[in-house]
């Protein structure tokens, strides 16, 4: 278990403290449910009236809050508390799990593999053909990646996932169980012997510090590359379509959905089930709000809902139009 003791916590935030806690944290903890030796976050007004009745050690504030710590109690207030939190989460995170041997025996490696220094491997993983693996590379058992396939220094990919052939995946990037890179696009087209298979023949290109949630597909180009740019992180259960090219930073929360050939700007947030037709381009800082479906570009920096999506200020007129219609 690790301990923390207060001023060892705002150390590592760099908050302001107030008040006066000799408790040991041992683990953060949702304020309804916070016990001694637990640390919490208020970050917003509407959380505050909730600490009179907590029985966190210690509270993280936003720093426009006007309240005070009880007896024994403290804050640490901060200008940011979901960055803090980040910072905290950090320090309490478990250790990962442990490998008795970096190569596990029952791993199938190919002797054209080329491994950098301190990759590990887990069990009943394989490693096919010429894949090229960077230094620090972690590969948890259960894992397959095909032949050509190269990835960058100290990624981490987790059991249950296969990176099919050709993939280029960048640095530091993470991927959860059941990742599926690089499957064939979707793509049939009718002929006279009934549903005739497109073959894809491209490949997935990932940057840097890519992260992909569990579940998630991300296929690869008919021809050339399906591109997810720097920084891109992707929740579980996403679908990316075939060439589509998603630019730096984007986000994109559950059981959203690209089609083919969709292009995403720097820094586009896709909100969860929303859906993107093939072609669509949706430009850098645009925002999709969940369970929209969008058929037509997005301008830089609009924010779109509804199904179809369009300009969130125009659709919410059109709702109010039509609760008014109902109560006609």
């Amino acid at each position: 278990m690790k301990l923390f003791t207060v001023k060892e916590i705002n150390s590592l935030l760099n908050g302001e403290l107030i008040g006066n806690c000799s408790d040991n944290i041992y683990a953060p903890e949702q304020i309804e449910n916070a016990v001694k030796g637990n640390i919490t976050f208020i970050g917003n007004s509407k959380y505050a009236r909730l600490w009179e009745k907590s029985n966190a050690s210690i509270a993280i504030v936003y720093d426009g809050i006007k309240i005070i710590p009880r007896e024994g109690k403290a804050f640490i207030k901060v200008k940011n508390p979901d960055l803090a939190m980040a910072v905290l989460l950090e320090a309490f995170e478990p250790e990962a799990p442990f490998f008795e041997t970096d190569i596990h025996e029952t791993a199938v490696i190919d002797k054209s593999v080329k491994l950098g220094k301190g990759c590990k491997i887990g069990a009943n993983s394989f490693i096919g053909k010429n894949v090229v693996l960077g230094d620090d590379v972690i590969i948890y058992p259960n894992v397959s990646i095909f032949d050509n396939t190269t990835i960058g220094n100290k990624t981490i990919i987790w059991s249950g996932t296969v990176i099919r052939e050709r993939s280029v995946i960048g640095s530091n990037c993470i991927f959860h169980t059941n990742v599926s890179i690089g499957a064939d696009g979707f793509g049939y087209r009718p002929s006279e012997k009934g549903l005739t298979k497109i073959i894809h023949i491209g490949n997935v290109v990932i940057g840097n510090a890519v992260e992909i949630g569990a579940n998630s597909c991300v296929d690869r180009g008919k021809f050339s590359s399906t591109i997810l740019g720097d920084g891109c992180k992707i929740d579980n259960l996403v679908q990316i379509g075939h060439n589509s090219v998603l630019g730096k930073c984007c986000i994109m929360a559950g059981s959203s959905g690209l089609a083919g050939s969709v292009t995403l700007g720097d820094g586009v947030i896709i909100g969860g089930s929303a859906s993107i037709k093939d072609h669509v381009t949706i430009h850098s800082g645009a925002k999709v709000g969940a369970g929209s479906g969008v058929i037509a570009d997005v301008p830089a920096g609009k924010t779109v809902v509804g199904y179809p999506a369009c300009d969130s200020r125009e659709k919410m007129k059109q709702w109010v139009a039509l609760r008014k219609l109902g109560r006609n």
